[in-house]
């Protein structure tokens, strides 16, 4: 039986996946217009609210690199239909409590969402295995995922924005919790499985290590947050027992005939650097969306700093964003094809630098928010669109979920480090108004230590890419490598 996939057969996978990634859009713009809403129907601090940011970013580190190798395993399609059903039932219990501890457990459920991106891209590449010009194949459909990511996020915040400053918080709550039920009868009926599977046996013993380290190294942060966790021993050295616990699971890698990640794919020249700049990038893309949200919401007249924008208002700076990520991710294929895949994520990963720096300087005005927005957007889209894809190209064949889910859990645990560190900064300095009167929102220092951090990490991830071998993540590299192996 041939397993030729035509070019109409893949447009129509990714004409699935793309509302399914649009469902995953809604989810990532819809609520942070009204994260201050959320903490005051919630009643706690505006840096509380990284809280959520945190435990759902530990949650994904923790089911990304078991959901990929099960995909690999027993198919991607069935995995995407698993976690979008655990999904919905996260989503649907937001809307019923207003207990801040019940609703910081569904959100964080919420995170399965995840995974559906790299499951999407290993299910492209293995669709389009024996299409010619492989790479840029992949490296297109990811553009066009990564689009629909981001139309869903905007018209998610459009209309997250727009509806909590005219309905109840929980009639607002419940409307994204009834698409992700759509979407996922949307994969049951409309995407077709992968056409290998590996098989094989789960790696348990390789899962525990890893979840047990993840679990301490991103607890040990929360603990840090706490009131004086910074000086508290205890919180540091759990945070040092995860970083322990890695050598344990790596050594057990390295052993296991069929490992839950084959560690030695970090030592790779292709695939190291992208893993490292997918840690990098999350500080950005993941750890800042709560405090530019909560920085534009901020009233200038109360507190001296901010933007003092409505629900709405927010939303649209929001937007704009998203427009830039759109074109980021839909022109990396036409610039990786003119330049080379390398180069463009060289150039996206200093966009982002330059619009986070920006800030610094001129963060007082709209108009300057948004403009230093869209530099963002166009580095952050090529790079979102560009990493799972780079990954999958540079990947051997029976670890292609594995590699592109990599590149989403590095990313996850590099987010979960900067919502951790840039809490800490809003919470300092954070207890008074202009005026002296006790406050919630974050500290103009904090805002400026999360501009720093996120511009001086997409530097780095920039630097770390130029020792990427030249020809990378093309379809020649990728031949050779398979010849080597």
């Amino acid at each position: 039986m041939s397993h030729k996939v035509t070019l109409g057969a893949l447009a129509a996978v990714v004409g699935f996946l793309a509302f399914v990634e649009f469902t995953s859009g809604v989810l990532q713009g819809y609520y942070t217009p009204m994260l201050s809403d959320i903490a005051r129907h919630l009643q706690i601090h505006d840096a509380d609210v990284n809280w959520f940011e945190g435990t759902q970013l530990m949650l994904s580190a923790l089911v990304v690199p078991a959901f990929a190798k099960l995909g690999d395993m027993v198919g991607h399609k069935r995995m995407l239909l698993i976690s979008t059903a655990l999904t919905a039932a996260a989503a649907l219990a937001l809307p019923f409590t207003d207990s801040f501890w019940v609703f910081l457990v569904a959100w964080t459920l919420m995170g399965f969402y995840v995974v559906w991106l790299p499951l999407e891209i290993a299910l492209i590449w293995s669709r389009s295995r024996r299409m010619e010009g492989r790479s840029f194949i992949t490296a297109r459909a990811a553009g066009l995922l990564v689009a629909a990511l981001e139309a869903g996020a905007i018209i998610g915040a459009l209309v997250g924005g727009a509806l909590v400053d005219v309905l109840p918080l929980t009639v607002v709550l419940l409307i994204p919790a009834v698409l992700v039920v759509i979407c996922f009868f949307v994969i049951l009926f409309g995407v077709k499985e992968s056409p290998d599977q590996t098989g094989g046996v789960l790696d348990i013993t390789g899962l525990v290590l890893i979840s047990i380290a993840l679990i301490c190294f991103t607890g040990g942060l929360s603990l840090l947050r706490l009131e004086g966790g910074l000086v508290n021993p205890w919180s540091w050295a759990v945070v040092a027992l995860g970083l322990l616990l890695i050598v344990p699971f790596v050594l057990w890698e390295l052993r296991h005939d069929d490992p839950l990640i084959d560690v030695r794919m970090f030592r790779s020249p292709a695939l190291g650097p992208v893993f490292l700049t997918a840690g990098l990038f999350g500080v950005s893309v993941l750890g800042a969306q709560a405090p530019l949200s909560t920085f534009a919401r901020t009233d200038p007249a109360v507190y001296g700093y901010g933007l003092g924008t409505t629900g709405f208002a927010t939303s649209l700076i929001i937007g704009i964003y998203l427009i830039g990520m759109i074109a980021g991710a839909l022109l990396f294929p036409v610039i990786a094809r003119l330049a080379t895949p390398r180069l463009t994520l060289i150039g996206a990963s200093s966009l982002v630098a330059i619009g986070f720096l920006l800030f610094l300087p001129f963060h007082d005005a709209y108009a300057q928010a948004i403009t230093n927005m869209v530099i963002i957007g166009l580095g952050s889209g090529a790079l979102v669109a560009a990493l799972p894809a780079a990954a999958a190209s540079a990947a051997p064949e029976t670890q292609t979920g594995v590699a592109t889910g990599l590149t989403n859990s590095v990313k996850t645990v590099g987010g979960a480090i900067a919502s951790c560190v840039f809490g800490i900064a809003l919470l300092h300095g954070a207890a008074s108004t202009a005026g002296g009167a006790e406050g919630t929102a974050g500290s103009l220092a904090g805002y400026m230590t999360v501009w720093i951090v996120c511009g001086v990490t997409a530097l780095a991830a920039a630097v770390l890419l130029l020792f990427v071998p030249k020809q990378a993540f093309t379809d020649r590299v990728t031949e050779v490598d398979a010849a080597l192996r």
